[in-house]
């Protein structure tokens, strides 16, 4: 095992203490990579809904998590500092991000070329200990090495823009969004990165719903072609949204886990078309099962993740781009240290903040 020395004995982390709301730092055990593991020094991190969830301890969040304390967080770039004796892609000094889905390899899905959908799935920050910390251990195989110059800030925030790219980009046969008019509901992170994505993707019309007058603007610069104001008295929705797509969406995009809105997706939606759900509903919600899908013939895909490792590259792709990245770095608004991480829960919950990068300042 090649070994740099750390001479410490323990690491600062923000940990889950108690099945409520919040979180601490505190310090934690030196965390030791296994022989197919490496050791990672944080140098940036984001804050994910998920992560929002969890620190207000929501209905989702109370079922979701069996185990505390933990330490929180998932989006990660990193430098590797010490890597376990098996591994042979990586080396002391590689510039890392983290695909947070840790898979068995050996289930069904995994067997068939699904890992993005393991049956046994763990994550960083919900199932074992996360990335809000000096330092992490990240299994070989969900280690991406990252070019060298790209941005620490935005190198960690290449799971959260996998999960938008998945959104738009599926099935294992990738289904092509070009000349396609596309609904994005919800413009928080990822519905942001997938307004960005759907118009690299060359989407022919994109159309955005948001309350917010922050994101609202944030959705311009990413190249939305109309944004619209749900709360508006100007008449039903889906027909607003329809107007300003020139008729039914081909693909539609829930990212905000409001119930209003996925009854509006597939009223929005054209015949045969595509609704793609990512947003995570606080309690159960209803459609109109009939109507929405079976006589619409629509299409529902449930996105759990990204494809590994195919969005992966597909993600690689869109930042080689310089207009792209700065659109990614456009949506980071605001800058924390890691251990102040209850001033980014605030940022996000008082809706001043799009995306929070927190930055390794300890």
């Amino acid at each position: 095992m090649a070994v740099v020395r750390l001479d410490r004995r323990g690491v600062q982390a923000i940990v889950k203490t108690h099945r409520g709301p919040g979180g601490e730092l505190r310090q934690v055990p030196d965390p030791v990579p296994g022989e197919t593991e490496v050791l990672v020094r944080v140098r940036a991190s984001s804050v994910c809904g998920t992560d929002v969830h969890l620190w207000e301890w929501n209905d989702w969040a109370q079922s979701r998590v069996h185990r505390v304390p933990l330490v929180l967080g998932h989006e990660l770039s990193g430098e590797v500092v010490q890597v376990g004796r098996a591994v042979r892609s990586l080396a002391v000094g590689d510039h890392v991000s983290a695909e947070t889905h840790i898979v068995d390899g050996t289930c069904y899905q995994c067997r068939t070329g699904r890992m993005h959908i393991c049956e046994h799935v763990e994550v960083f920050g919900v199932d074992r200990d996360g990335v809000f910390a000096e330092l992490a251990v990240l299994p070989e195989m969900n280690a991406w090495k990252n070019d060298p110059g790209l941005a620490p800030e935005i190198a960690s925030i290449q799971e959260p823009l996998g999960n938008a790219v998945h959104a738009l980009l599926p099935e294992d046969t990738v289904e092509d969004v070009a000349g396609r008019r596309v609904l994005v509901t919800g413009c928080g992170p990822i519905g942001l990165l997938a307004i960005a994505a759907a118009k690299a993707f060359g989407a022919e019309t994109v159309v955005a719903t948001e309350v917010n007058p922050l994101r609202a603007e944030l959705a311009q610069k990413m190249g939305v072609d109309a944004v619209l104001d749900p709360t508006a008295p100007d008449g039903p929705l889906a027909e607003r949204v329809r107007a300003a797509a020139g008729g039914g969406v081909d693909v539609a995009l829930e990212m905000s886990g409001h119930p209003s809105s996925l009854a509006l997706v597939f009223d929005a939606l054209t015949p045969g078309g595509r609704v793609s759900l990512l947003g995570l509903f606080d309690r159960p919600a209803t459609i109109d099962v009939d109507n929405a899908i079976v006589f619409r013939a629509a299409r529902v895909q449930g996105i759990f993740g990204r494809r590994m490792f195919a969005t992966w590259y597909q993600v690689k792709s869109l930042l080689a781009r310089p207009a792209f990245r700065e659109k990614v770095r456009a949506i980071i608004t605001h800058r924390v240290p890691i251990p102040e991480v209850g001033r980014a829960m605030e940022l996000i919950a008082s809706h001043r903040a799009a995306k929070v990068s927190l930055e390794a300042r300890w």
